[in-house]
């Protein structure tokens, strides 16, 4: 099977500063794959490629078979792959439900727009209660499980999850990593970064460390778990 989203010599600069050297990730269709790695490894840099965020130095990415590597964000976007930014991002002077709006942008029958919606907000009740609200006032959990509703609305077939844990309390963490385990039963193909190495490897298939912008090991998430580095560097082990 053709992998579902599939990175080769990914290089990513900011001046002279080399943020991801050379990495190959591959993503199989249905899928979890984490990256994990400590502060400034490249992992967000490598997200913001794939996107179509950050100017690619040198490599390719695939998705589903198709070059992306050239394409502008929203084109990315528009095919399928959509991404929850790190620090959510969500558009605090609208309401949660025009929030939710915005990542069916490209749904023009309103009746598919709706049962996504109702899909959406049966994934996450507490949305439900706060539609009305504006996406400012809901607390940072509140605000990640609607970054999250938005890229599901657009149904997303390549769904990339920037540190979706980062700064939330321990019940909102919890949370997050069971709907994303949910995500992963129902065949959701993800690509997740995470400084919770612990959850992230916890849910998922494949993983890939991050060094200084290299891939210094990858395997099952359960081997990567085992291995005696990664859980000194990341498990407190």
């Amino acid at each position: 099977m053709a992998p579902a989203l599939e990175i080769s010599g990914l290089c990513v600069s900011y001046g002279r500063t080399e943020a991801v050297r050379g990495i190959d990730v591959s993503v199989q269709p249905g899928q979890v794959v984490c990256l994990i790695g400590a502060n400034g490894a490249g992992k967000t840099s490598t997200m913001r490629a794939i996107s179509g965020l950050a100017k690619i130095r040198q490599g390719q990415i695939r998705l589903n078979g198709t070059d992306i590597t050239a394409w502008p964000a929203h084109r990315i976007a528009a095919q399928g792959l959509l991404q929850v930014p790190e620090g959510r991002q969500v558009f605090g002077e609208l309401t949660v439900a025009d929030n939710l709006a915005l990542g069916a942008y490209l749904v023009s029958d309103r009746a598919e727009i709706a049962a996504r919606q109702a899909r959406v907000l049966q994934r996450f009740p507490r949305l439900r209660e706060r539609l009305a609200q504006h996406a400012g006032s809901l607390s940072g959990g509140e605000q990640q499980m609607l970054a999250m509703g938005r890229a599901l609305m657009g149904a997303p077939g390549v769904l990339l999850l920037d540190e979706p844990s980062m700064g939330l309390a321990p019940l909102f963490v919890d949370e997050i990593f069971a709907i994303i385990a949910d995500l992963r039963r129902e065949g959701t193909t993800i690509l997740l970064v995470e400084q919770n190495a612990s959850a992230a490897l916890e849910v998922a298939d494949q993983a890939y460390v991050l060094e200084q912008g290299r891939i210094v090991l990858s395997g099952t998430a359960a081997d990567v778990a085992a291995n005696e580095a990664v859980a000194a560097a990341y498990l407190g082990g």
